[in-house]
């Protein structure tokens, strides 16, 4: 099996950058246990999140895929399982990577539209596990709802549409705190579950 794991933040040295690495590094595996993963870092490679007239174009049946689309689509289609690895911002994720999913996840390719069948959700092959790092702690989160908001929107806004699998979700939480012990373990606790998930072995 293969996985990719997509983040999206400008500083290299972020904890969302270093979560992403450090959950390519434990799905490499130590112990016989390997799992080929490769890391797309959006910001570093440059990615143009911007749904243009091209994919417009595209959208409406009146041009190819664009090139850039088309590469990230190839990556997915050799890919069982998709890890998302982005800050939380206002709740959700960075406009990066929702831009990434606003041009790569298009019909004819994630799901195709026919007026007489309905949808039809060409995804079900792959498997999408969040790994969102949020400053707010826990509790802040079960408050106010905003764990549910963002899964609602992710898992059944996207995942689900494109008829992909939900997988695991693992929250860093309180990601800006003093705390570095707890960060770490926050931190370990969170891949561990994605690698458990990824490997087949619980969520």
């Amino acid at each position: 099996m293969k996985t990719l794991i997509v983040t999206a933040h400008p500083d290299q040295d972020s904890l969302t950058a270093g979560v992403a690495r450090l959950l390519q590094e434990a799905l490499h595996g130590t112990v016989g246990r390997t799992e080929p993963a490769e890391l797309a870092d959006l910001a570093a490679e440059g990615f143009d999140p911007r749904f243009g007239i091209a994919d417009r174009d595209h959208y409406r049946g009146d041009a190819e895929v664009p090139a850039d689309v088309a590469r990230e689509q190839r990556r997915l289609d050799e890919a069982d399982h998709l890890v998302l690895v982005f800050p939380v911002y206002w709740w959700s994720m960075p406009a990066l990577l929702k831009g990434w999913i606003d041009r790569v996840f298009v019909n004819g390719w994630a799901f195709d539209i026919d007026p007489a069948g309905g949808t039809r959700r060409n995804l079900g092959r792959l498997m999408v596990h969040l790994l969102p790092v949020a400053g707010d702690a826990l509790g802040t989160y079960e408050r106010h709802g905003y764990e549910q908001a963002l899964r609602t929107q992710i898992e059944h806004g996207i995942v689900d549409y494109c008829g992909a699998q939900r997988g695991a979700v693992a929250f860093v939480h309180e990601s800006e705190g003093d705390d570095t012990v707890a960060r770490q373990t926050a931190v370990e606790d969170a891949v561990g579950r994605v690698v458990r998930a990824v490997r087949g072995t619980g969520r």
